[in-house]
């Protein structure tokens, strides 16, 4: 580095590559050499209350293109600034909510699974590093098509759609804190819907012996998930405690929607439950499905080679309750889901566990039915 008076002569004899000279006349003005063009700067040290902030370099041009005495004038500028305690190479200061807070009101406000929570704070954690600290109100359009882009190609659609979606609902939460929002920017793309699961026919006969193939809680495990049309987590969850042998109610309480589920089993599957436990009496373990190895203490991954997930055969269980004729309020509610409209926030599927009965007992006899047993 050298330090000397500039000149529009000293200045074009500089060597490329030679690095940073500093001018005598104007403090903190530099020429910075690079190895292809030259260019005018400024530097110098950012102070508040007497405390060093921080050192900044503010590029003002490069010297093929602007005089020596339009450097300097804009170099004092510069330097006023910079002097103020103000830093002008800092962005604009964020205002109001920011996606990150916006994500604790969302979870704040709602009352959502394990899953879905962790599914949300997967995305901020994993695909939203560029946006999780700027404020709702200054995210653009142009930023979540480019933010879409980007997701679409590195991890394809799904995953695109998916983050998309999320911080669409971020957004409209971080409205109803900050009025100084405007429009969804996510209202402005085409957020592909998530693509439909395909599942093929069941051949019953054919997964009966499957699964008689396997261990005998596996083997139950596989034919309840059909038999209920459950969902993962809600039979997994699944405790001794919760199936009144006597009354033939199997209660589910790692619900989707939230609260309780209680399906009443049929003849063949209450009596299947019974014998389970009483196998299992000996590990004395309060979970309907134990697995003495597993950190939970019971099943953790109930996917088999040869059968269907339990996602499939929990439309497989949704298809055989039509075939049984079973109606759809009644396939809806036994299945742990809510009905459409307003009337349907009335209905409380506890209270008709009777009701449905014969409703499963259908869905189990054509199974079995198709299954070949007796």
């Amino acid at each position: 580095m050298t330090i000397f008076k500039f000149t529009e002569a000293r200045i074009r004899d500089l060597s490329l590559g030679s690095g940073i000279h500093r001018d005598t006349d104007v403090k903190g003005l530099m020429c910075i050499c690079h190895k292809t063009c030259k260019t005018f700067a400024v530097q110098s040290d950012v102070r508040r209350e007497k405390r060093h902030v921080r050192t900044v370099r503010v590029k003002i041009g490069r010297a093929d293109h602007i005089r020596l005495a339009e450097a300097r004038n804009e170099a004092r500028k510069l330097m006023a600034t910079i002097q103020s305690g103000v830093d002008p190479t800092a962005g604009p200061e964020p205002t109001g909510i920011t996606l990150e807070q916006a994500l604790k009101e969302h979870l704040k406000e709602r009352e959502l699974s394990d899953a879905t929570v962790r599914n949300y704070q997967y995305h901020m954690d994993n695909y939203l590093g560029r946006l999780r600290r700027r404020a709702v109100a200054d995210i653009t359009r142009q930023e979540c098509r480019e933010l879409m882009d980007q997701l679409t190609k590195r991890h394809g659609k799904t995953t695109g759609g998916s983050v998309m979606r999320t911080v669409r609902a971020l957004v409209n939460t971080a409205r109803r804190h900050d009025e100084t929002i405007g429009a969804n920017p996510v209202d402005a793309l085409r957020v592909p819907a998530t693509p439909k699961r395909e599942v093929g026919e069941l051949d019953m006969a054919d997964f009966w012996s499957t699964t008689e193939a396997m261990s005998p809680l596996m083997r139950d495990m596989q034919r309840t998930f059909l038999l209920t049309g459950a969902r993962r987590t809600s039979l997994l969850g699944v405790k001794c405690a919760d199936f009144d042998a006597e009354a033939g109610v199997l209660t589910f309480t790692h619900m989707k929607t939230g609260g309780a589920w209680s399906f009443p089993t049929g003849r063949w599957l209450t009596e299947t439950l019974k014998a389970r436990m009483k196998e299992d009496e000996p590990l004395n373990s309060p979970w309907l499905w134990p697995s003495p190895r597993s950190a939970t203490g019971h099943v953790a991954e109930p996917k088999r080679a040869g059968v269907p997930s339990p996602h499939a055969l929990r439309h497989h269980a949704r298809t055989m309750m039509i075939a049984a004729g079973v109606p759809y309020a009644e396939g809806a509610l036994l299945l742990g889901q809510r009905l459409p409209g307003a009337s349907g926030g009335y209905v409380h599927q506890t209270h008709l566990v009777e009701a449905l009965r014969p409703h499963s007992q259908a869905l189990e006899d054509l199974v079995l039915a198709k299954a070949g047993v007796a």
